[in-house]
């Protein structure tokens, strides 16, 4: 049922929602504040008596906040009360469901970010992809409340949904499970090898600092010397992580003075900030890679280009998203929200980490997954290469490096995403799908041939006899099947569906060992790590 509000009692929650939160009086003239302010009033006066039907002032007052932040740039937002609790949950809580935090932009589902390790995250759902369906019916114009009944539910039920995604002309179709969520920062840390160790950051939470120390001393044990840190599709979180991560690996200058890891420059100078390193960590001198992708954003990136730009570690991957805008979130009387940008991110050198959103924001969503990057070593660090269109800046070691927006990787590589009959095998779900109806029969046998032991499943367990009736599975779904396609996909497909059943009986524990086994940027990342060494001046 609709409810009808008071205009004087509207217009009181707007002034005092606009004098606490953006504290308006010190923005911007009083006068022109409040003659903007009557001017609303007037319109939504005049619509309440005189509009053809009843009108709900609260939904056109959110539509409003909405149009106002939608001005401004692509992270400014209005956060409704049930979305501002799910938000609060993701990051301090855990609950079964898909595992997504979104929100509704003109009327349409927006993926803000899956919950690392969670069902949609695995299935390669996105940041910024729209739910177009849910189970088959219209999502568009669907309410917070409707979304979260919708796609919250007990483990191991499904639900299907229609996305349509940026840069990509056809619908996809997911099918999910959903699953306890996990809100852990780390998805794993584990050995690649008897000296590598590997730890996967898939947010920056209030427990992310506490979790990296625990992972790194948990290697170290296991004989970690050269670490892997693996910060791709991290879309961000807290600064202060991003800052206390940063700094684990970062020792004092020759002086003994601490490094600048990042700084905040805002139109108002007390949101000015400077953050520094520390002294003392144990991990300051162990070599180290760092794995980005076009889907690190934020924190990630703070952490990345701290680290290239004092030359610490080699970059390896696809350069990051480019978001390098700090929001304040104001909340207001109703237990809504909103995060207001009030400055920007630079990092040691001066890179300003937030790429252009001039052109739009339905560009700007998209282009940094439609980059034409040259795979291979970055020619940018190199003076006689250097493009002249974009800014130059230089390491600690004075190495040149570009800013322009997002971090650029010391060496480029790009993500192996497979031909068209894996990727449709991997968003209909139908990996899970099949191994779940495998081990229906044959994972009794394979946990009494394995016991708890899976180092032994890993060397000795093979899929060959299982492919035949994986892809009469396959075929059965309908899923158009190419020789070619099959053979250029086989080795992922082989370790997908072994990935899987090792998931079943080992978590993330058994998924990791084995998908990394065809991560082709990881393998890169391995064989660079002499240069890290040298770059860092870590060699004996």
């Amino acid at each position: 049922m609709k409810k009808r509000f008071s205009i004087p009692m509207l217009m009181l929650a707007l002034v005092l929602a606009f004098a606490i939160g953006t504290q308006y009086n010190q923005v911007i003239s009083g006068d022109s504040v409040y003659e903007q302010l009557n001017k609303f009033k007037d319109v939504l006066s005049l619509t309440e008596k005189f509009y053809v039907d009843d009108v709900d002032a609260a939904k056109l007052t959110e539509a409003a906040v909405n149009g106002l932040l939608n001005n401004l740039d692509p992270h400014s937002v209005y956060i409704p009360p049930q979305a501002l609790k799910k938000v609060t949950e993701d990051f301090r809580g855990k609950f079964e469901g898909i595992g997504v935090e979104f929100a509704i932009v003109n009327d349409t589902i927006t993926v803000v970010q899956p919950v690392g390790g969670g069902p949609s995250a695995q299935l390669g759902i996105l940041s910024n992809d729209k739910i177009v369906k849910i189970d088959g019916w219209k999502a568009i114009g669907i309410t917070t409340d409707s979304v979260m009944k919708s796609l919250k539910g007990p483990k191991g039920t499904k639900v299907s949904v229609t996305i349509l995604r940026a840069g990509v002309r056809e619908l996809l179709e997911f099918e999910i499970v959903r699953d306890v969520i996990p809100l852990y920062s780390i998805d794993v840390s584990t050995m690649l090898n008897d000296e590598t160790g590997y730890i996967n950051v898939t947010r920056f939470s209030e427990t992310t600092n506490t979790e990296m120390l625990e992972a790194l001393k948990k290697l170290k044990e296991h004989g970690m010397k050269r670490l892997v840190l693996d910060l791709r599709f991290n879309p961000g979180g807290y600064l202060d992580q991003a800052v206390k991560m940063a700094d684990i690996f970062l020792a004092s200058d020759p002086n003994g003075a601490p490094r600048k890891i990042v700084y905040t420059k805002g139109r108002r100078t007390e949101f000015n900030e400077e953050y520094f390193s520390t002294t003392g960590s144990e991990f300051e001198k162990t070599p180290l890679i760092i794995l980005i992708s076009n889907g690190s954003a934020s924190a990630s990136e703070i952490v990345a280009g701290a680290l290239q730009d004092w030359d610490r570690g080699l970059i390896v991957g696809e350069t990051s998203f480019g978001k390098g805008l700090v929001q304040r979130q104001f909340e207001l009387p109703d237990k809504s929200a909103f995060r207001l940008t009030i400055a920007r991110y630079y990092t040691p050198s001066g890179r300003l980490i937030q790429r252009s959103y001039s052109d739009g924001k339905e560009k700007y969503q998209r282009e940094a997954f439609e980059r034409d990057e040259v795979e291979g070593e970055n020619l940018a660090h190199k003076e006689e290469s250097a493009d002249s269109t974009r800014p130059k800046f230089k390491t600690g070691a004075g190495r040149t490096i570009y800013g322009g927006g997002g971090i650029t990787p010391d060496y480029i590589v790009k993500s192996d995403t497979g031909t068209q009959f894996s990727r449709v095998i991997s968003r209909r779900n139908l990996f899970y799908e099949f191994v779940t109806k495998y081990l229906s029969t044959q994972g009794p046998a394979i946990k009494e041939r394995y016991k708890n032991n899976f180092e032994q499943f890993n060397t000795s367990f093979e899929v060959n006899d299982v492919i035949p009736e994986f892809l009469a599975f396959v075929k059965s779904k309908n899923v158009e099947f190419k020789q070619g396609q099959y053979d250029r996909d086989k080795e992922y497909i082989n370790a997908r569906l072994k990935a899987h059943i090792a998931r079943n009986f080992w978590g993330n524990d058994g998924w990791y060992p084995v998908i990394l086994t065809v991560d082709n940027q990881l393998k890169k990342a391995l064989t660079l790590f002499p240069e890290a060494e040298h770059l860092a001046h870590l060699k004996k």
